[in-house]
């Protein structure tokens, strides 16, 4: 591990203007193919357009159906209070946690820990040169765990890219001690099957149970075997970290022969996702409840025995579901939103060619009670602004806004921003706020935007790409009483009871 010194903190200002009107027609006549895994351990190349595509992609910003290269524009009920831009870490930036008055901020190189005392002015205390994709991030206490998803030398954070066909390569979670935020320190790391994609934590006094997510097993891999369709679980003695260990490893989908139980994908499934794992979990603790958002599948299952994982329902959607990505609850847990991240987080599919219902959020009810509660479709959202063919633009990685009697998320949509939408009314979601950039380029589709835009101690926080961290501020009456909730600790993927955690 390599703890980089004097980082530099800078703060750029953009300019804000109301967004125009109209919609961008779209640049695409073909709907993207079928998802794939987020970006991997090196960046995306850049997907060259055609002179058409690009003459019409400067017309609409001429004409203001969309933003200028960089532009900010916003709806009204926002403001963007500060922008701090990427420093020693040069890699994606990736996902959030935050504690007390720090926040902590993934990107494929490693992490980096900030001070959001003044949200306004948010101070960099720490950058770690650890890298191996996605570095997806999460806290607990003194302990912070990182997700390594990219074939590995070894796991130290001076190893280098290894083919996954060799035994001695490695994947896993990796923990470190942060009880001195400008120190952290390196103490543990589980080698895990398939590594670790994503993570969630299910913390307890005494222990920290994670589960982690992975997928994509290969015969040829010797750490990542078919069918694998479950996923590993670690405890971590919190006295003895080091002392970390998977401890289980629950199949959320048996099956016979080597392809498991879970959806078959194509040709059984044209342009859906076959399962081989799980992407991202949610877990409620205060309900012992969890949804897995599992690639061709959407699970719903008990966690009251931590360490055994039991699924008690289980849907697909083989029309407009691709890659089931992320899930969410509700504060009152009789609803979950699950994400699709159709084209894997690097296509552009916020587009008329794509349509409302692909790419968006599926809304689904919980019905019943105990183990016998079932998911019940209900509606879709995707935000109502056409993105222009160069961005990247799908559903991502969001949070509630706790507001009692009411069921509002903030979500990252990469290129297309930031949304706020609600769905209270789970049949009739609609959205209450925005932000969000003009493209990259006008010329080529570049990854970039925002990877995770999580509500946080009065603030929204945005973790881009490319342009680093966004601070915004929403007021909005539907949503100013969630500045009454002040929390500790928050992993967005460990969905706290808003109303009980209080300080």
């Amino acid at each position: 591990m390599i703890l980089l010194k004097d980082p530099r903190t800078r703060r750029r200002r953009l300019g804000v203007v109301a967004a125009a009107g109209g919609l961008l027609a779209a640049l695409l006549t073909a709907a993207p193919a079928a998802a794939i895994p987020d970006p991997g351990d090196e960046p995306t190349a850049p997907k060259e357009m055609s002179r058409s595509a690009q003459a019409e992609a400067r017309e609409a910003i001429e004409s203001g159906e969309i933003p200028a290269q960089d532009e900010v524009v916003r709806s009204d009920n926002i403001r963007h209070v500060a922008n701090i831009p990427k420093d020693a870490l040069t890699g994606f930036n990736s996902d959030l946690a935050f504690q007390g008055r720090y926040a902590f901020a993934g990107n494929y190189d490693g992490f980096r820990i900030f001070d959001i005392s003044n949200p306004k002015s948010p101070k960099t205390v720490a950058q770690v040169l650890c890298p191996g994709s996605q570095n997806d991030i999460s806290v607990s206490g003194d302990l912070l765990f990182l997700s390594t998803d990219s074939s590995r030398s070894d796991s130290s954070c001076n190893s280098t890219t290894q083919p996954a066909t060799e035994k001695s390569s490695w994947e896993g979670m990796k923990v470190f001690d942060i009880s001195d935020k400008r120190n952290p320190r390196y103490v543990a790391a589980v080698e895990t099957a398939c590594g670790s994609h994503t993570h969630t934590l299910v913390p307890e006094r005494k222990n920290v149970y994670i589960y982690v997510s992975s997928y994509s097993p290969n015969a040829a891999y010797p750490d990542c075997q078919p069918p694998h369709d479950g996923i590993s679980v670690i405890k971590v003695p919190r006295k003895a970290p080091h002392k970390a260990a998977v401890v289980e490893f629950p199949v959320l989908f048996p099956g016979e022969g080597p392809d498991g139980g879970g959806n078959p994908g194509a040709p059984t499934n044209p342009g859906v996702s076959k399962t081989t794992g799980c992407h991202d979990i949610t877990v409620l603790p205060s309900e012992d409840l969890a949804a897995g958002a599992c690639m061709g599948d959407g699970i719903l299952f008990s966690i009251k025995n931590p360490e055994r994982p039991k699924v008690i329902d289980r849907v697909q959607d083989n029309v407009n579901f691709a890659f089931w990505h992320s899930a969410t609850f509700n504060q009152r847990a009789d609803k979950v939103v699950f994400t699709d991240e159709l084209g894997g987080g690097g296509a552009a599919t916020c587009n008329a060619a794509v349509g409302p219902d692909r790419g968006a959020d599926g809304i689904y009810d919980i019905v019943g009670k105990g183990d016998k509660r079932r998911l019940v479709f209900r509606s879709y959202f995707k935000i109502p602004r056409h993105q222009a063919d160069t961005e990247n633009c799908v559903a991502h990685n969001g949070s509630l806004i706790p507001v009692k009697g009411k069921d509002i998320l903030v979500q990252a949509w990469y290129q297309g921003g930031v949304s706020v939408w609600d769905f209270t009314d789970s049949s009739k979601p609609k959205e209450i706020a925005y932000f969000e950039r003009g493209p990259l380029a006008t010329d080529r589709i570049v990854t970039g935007g925002s990877w995770s835009a999580y509500y946080y101690n009065g603030y929204i926080y945005s973790n881009d790409i490319e342009k680093g961290l966004d601070v915004l501020r929403i007021d909005d009456r539907r949503t100013d009483p969630a500045d009454r909730i002040q929390l500790r600790e928050l992993n967005p993927q460990t969905q706290p009871d808003y109303f009980d955690d209080r300080d």
